[in-house]
């Protein structure tokens, strides 16, 4: 089964984010547990925890269906060690504001070397952070977005995500969100059907589906190797709908949530229409 929906707004508790994913007829969604741009927020109420479980209950949302976000603040790869430090307690907070409200994923960026480390420098200090977060929470897995390559940024390349995953140490909770703008960008031809085929090929072979915990399905509107991040509204972006179509066609990527993160809210209702429409 295909669960489709969008990134969409918690403001005044987590749990009108369940109630907005329903208005737009999801049934899939992302969410923040807390400000994005903030560092810390106070802990989730028990009453909120419990009208949050039983909001999922009532529309049937389970686990499977949402990937909650991190703040962006966050980079886990900081050569600054003030700020790894910071990184790290506010990952571990928001694994664990995921575990309380009984949700079993985690997205988040890699991180970035701010150029002033190698890559594979900056990657195994991101590995090492995942590891530190791990070990202080439980029953959360760390699903690590594949990025741009904007800037410093690293987790652009499929051998990115799968060094990250051979570093991790729990590998029962560790796993990989692709974001079809971002691989764009960073030089994966999604721009047809067939080219969007070889490329899962290519990501199959290098990292490996079964690490697959939910995608990001998003337009682009800079073209192919840009290493730029910018989303646009589906079929009005560089991208096309060949890769919409080949994703919601293909049973590899069932059982997990498929989120828009496209600019234009109001139209989200239509393009999670415009998805399932693409199913056969």
């Amino acid at each position: 089964m295909k669960y489709v929906g969008a990134h969409v707004s918690a403001a005044g508790g987590v749990t009108n984010a369940i109630r907005n994913a329903v208005a737009i007829g999801a049934t899939a969604l992302s969410l923040f547990t807390k400000n994005q741009r903030q560092w810390f927020a106070a802990p989730i109420s028990d009453e909120e925890v419990q009208s949050f479980k039983a909001a999922c209950v009532e529309h049937g949302f389970s686990p499977a269906q949402i990937l909650p976000h991190d703040t962006y603040l966050i980079n886990l790869g900081s050569p600054d060690p003030d700020g790894l430090k910071r990184s790290r307690n506010a990952f571990i907070d928001e694994l664990q504001r995921c575990e309380v409200l009984g949700l079993d994923r985690l997205n988040f960026h890699p991180g970035a070397h701010l150029g002033k480390m190698s890559e594979d420098e900056c990657l195994k200090v991101i590995a090492e952070s995942i590891n530190i977060a791990l070990e202080r929470t439980k029953g959360v897995t760390a699903v690590i977005e594949n990025t741009a390559g904007q800037g410093s940024a690293v987790g652009y390349r499929f051998e990115h995500l799968a060094t990250l995953i051979e570093l991790v140490e729990d590998k029962q909770r560790v796993g990989v969100c692709l974001d079809t703008c971002h691989s764009l960008a960073a030089g994966y031809d999604l721009t047809s059907k067939d080219s969007s085929a070889a490329v899962f090929h290519e990501f199959d072979k290098v990292v490996g589906l079964q690490w697959l915990r939910g995608m990001h399905l998003n337009d682009a509107k800079k073209g192919l190797g840009s290493r730029v991040d910018r989303h646009e509204t589906l079929g009005n972006g560089v991208l096309g709908m060949g890769v919409f179509e080949h994703i919601m066609s293909n049973p590899a990527f069932d059982g997990m949530p498929l989120v828009l993160e496209t600019p234009d809210e109001n139209l989200w209702a239509s393009e999670i229409e415009t998805l399932r429409a693409l199913q056969k």
